[in-house]
């Protein structure tokens, strides 16, 4: 590879920090923290009012994947609650993300599924994009299993396959989510990546999908900005870099729930892929209903998950 292209490339992301580091002015952590504990005290007083049990695991549920908690042959809902109700939550607005939480159980398993995130090309900064982990983390959860739907990069991947996320790159996030005084009552300054999608965890799931036969693949995730989707050469230089599926989410909320020492489960849908971009494009409905086409496997990983960690 030429030495122009790593130019191009450190330049750009030069460029990135500087232009925030201009642009997003001082961080207010004490109107931050206040923030999630109103957030954290409306939940808590929800959930006794409704006398049901704090959740142990989050499932964040990407694109397409909102009917997922409403199989109640496998999971046992027990209560909802609209975004737009919780103090400090902002409003989804994106198609495929409903803006609810669900109460759910699942065998002894207390679980709170997440229909829907925020993203940086909503218009919000990334500590908006990831302060709902922090109301987690300080709800008590300690296992976050967090979905996406992806373009495939990796030549060998297809239509439908879904990724178990080893790793991810995030190079190119127009803002660290860390960035600001950092918040101690979470976790340190510098904080390890190394194993950011507990391998433990990830191992015991691997194992148990090739047992029961259920496909699915593995490999690195990267998160580009959005909301456009990429050009052919962003493609070409992604597949270069290592990189087997791209999105527009997921990355920043990692990052804050390994701070908060929150153990991550990561799955990335296979919608799109690359070939089939660069020729003829992609549009979110198709993404929709190529979601659909692995509903069912992904339950089955997501259970499998679950049982995991018990």
């Amino acid at each position: 590879m030429n030495i122009i292209f790593w130019e191009a490339l450190l330049l750009r992301i030069l460029y990135k920090n500087i232009e925030y580091f201009i642009t997003m002015g001082n961080f207010d952590k004490e109107n931050y923290l206040n923030q999630i504990n109103e957030s954290y005290n409306f939940l808590n007083n929800f959930i006794k009012n409704e006398k049901i049990e704090i959740p142990k695991v989050a499932v964040v549920l990407g694109s397409g994947l909102n009917e997922i908690p409403e199989d109640h042959s496998i999971f046992k809902k027990r209560s909802e609650l609209d975004y737009k109700d919780i103090p400090n939550f902002e409003k989804t607005t994106v198609a495929g993300h409903k803006g609810k939480l669900i109460f759910s159980n699942y065998k002894n398993t207390n679980l709170l599924f997440l229909q829907g995130r925020f993203h940086y090309y909503e218009g919000y900064d990334m500590k908006k994009v990831t302060f709902y982990i922090r109301v987690l983390k300080k709800l008590g959860i300690d296992y976050l299993i967090i979905t996406n739907a992806s373009g495939g990069v990796n030549p060998a991947f297809k239509v439908g396959d879904i990724m178990i996320i080893s790793d991810h790159i995030a190079l190119f996030l127009p803002e660290n989510p860390l960035r600001g005084e950092n918040l101690d009552e979470y976790g340190e300054r510098f904080i390890s990546m190394q194993n950011a999608y507990d391998k433990e965890w990830r191992l015991k799931v691997e194992n148990e999908l090739k047992n029961k036969g259920v496909p699915y693949v593995k490999g690195v995730y990267c998160m580009v900005s959005g909301p456009n989707y990429e050009t052919a050469a962003e493609l070409r230089m992604l597949r270069t870099l290592g990189v087997d599926a791209v999105g527009m989410s997921t990355v920043p909320e990692v990052i804050v729930a390994v701070h908060s020492k929150i153990k991550v489960f990561g799955l990335s849908i296979v919608t799109d892929i690359m070939e089939e971009v660069i020729e003829r494009g992609v549009s979110h409905q198709e993404v929709l209903d190529n979601v659909k086409k692995s509903i069912d496997n992904i339950k089955k990983i997501i259970t499998i998950a679950i049982d995991k960690i018990q």
